[in-house]
């Protein structure tokens, strides 16, 4: 970012009385002078803001502010906070753990960046439809007490040539004012491959302009992409991305840890969860979280506590008929 836009940023956040974005853009600036060669000023910058945060621990710890996007920026990303966790989603141990570390590393950025090291900060999701993609954004959120920006791409992406290209920009400029998860969600729909569509001169013009944004950000907000066809995507794109997190289809062990936690509140101690996970086969977690919810339904309509195992073999059958239709 420029030093017009540091200061643009800087002014932005005490007007809007943020000090931890304040805090945060001041510190980028102290790494711009640092890689310009200008290593006395840097190490100024950073000792000053380090003492600011030591002053001020208690209110630190506090959320970023909700700064709802406004005017043209409006258009183009929805602001919400999430109060997910990671422990809320039910995941594989490796993908658990992987996700842990990408908020370890966030909330201990300080250890990292004094030894000239980065936190993982850009994450690109793989995996089929309802498989926790969107959830795991929600989950980064709501671990970092940051807001959740989600790029609403019918806005983005229009017919208009070099049009999205400077909302894109836009996008990134945000990520420097204002710290977040801004999430990408159907990021294929501007990661597809230089060459696969009639109308390639713009698509690459778009995914070029992606790529720049994406290797040139040096804000401390989280951006995660999320698609469903991995098999689109440039191969660029993925030697950007700090980590490539895969998400499959949940084994017949998550998905009874699924269907269990969501109908934690009733008596399923009749459950043959044997006969069960052989049902599951091919259900994603959203799938198999409304599956739960339906034979929960089942069970208070006929003002019982008890589920029974028809009540959950039916909702299976049910989603399995639906989600191949």
């Amino acid at each position: 970012m420029t030093a017009a836009k540091h200061l643009i940023a800087l002014l932005r956040s005490h007007i809007e009385g943020d000090e931890q974005q304040f805090l945060s853009i001041a510190l980028q600036v102290a790494a711009h002078e640092a890689r310009q060669g200008h290593g006395k000023l840097a190490q100024q910058l950073k000792g000053l803001v380090d003492d600011a945060r030591q002053t001020h621990v208690k209110r630190s710890n506090r959320p970023v502010p909700l700064a709802q996007p406004k005017g043209d920026l409006a258009a183009l990303v929805s602001a919400t906070y999430s109060d997910t966790r990671i422990s809320s989603m039910i995941l594989p141990q490796e993908l658990d753990q992987r996700l842990r570390r990408v908020v370890a590393e966030q909330r201990q950025q300080k250890k990292l960046t004094e030894k000239g090291l980065t936190p993982r900060r850009k994450i690109l999701l793989i995996g089929p439809p309802g498989s926790g993609k969107t959830m795991t954004a929600s989950a980064l959120a709501g671990e970092l007490n940051l807001p959740l920006f989600t790029v609403v791409f019918d806005s983005l992406i229009t017919r208009f040539m070099g049009e999205t290209a400077s909302k894109l920009r836009m996008v990134f400029d945000a990520m420097s004012s204002t710290r977040g998860v801004y999430l990408f969600d159907e990021f294929d729909a501007i990661g597809t491959k230089r060459g696969e569509r009639n109308d390639v001169g713009e698509i690459r013009r778009i995914l070029n302009s992606f790529l720049q944004f994406l290797e040139n950000d040096e804000s401390d907000s989280l951006i995660v992409a999320a698609t469903n066809h991995p098999e689109l995507l440039d191969p660029a794109l993925f030697r950007r991305f700090d980590d490539v997190l895969r998400y499959d289809s949940p084994d017949y062990s998550v998905a009874q840890n699924i269907l269990e936690a969501r109908l934690s509140l009733f008596d399923t101690s009749e459950i043959d969860w044997k006969e069960i996970r052989g049902k599951t086969a091919g259900l994603s977690q959203g799938e198999l979280s409304r599956a739960a919810d339906e034979a929960a339904k089942r069970v208070i309509l006929s003002d019982r506590i008890k589920v029974t195992q028809d009540d959950l073999s039916a909702s299976i059958e049910e989603r399995q008929f639906a989600s191949k239709h």
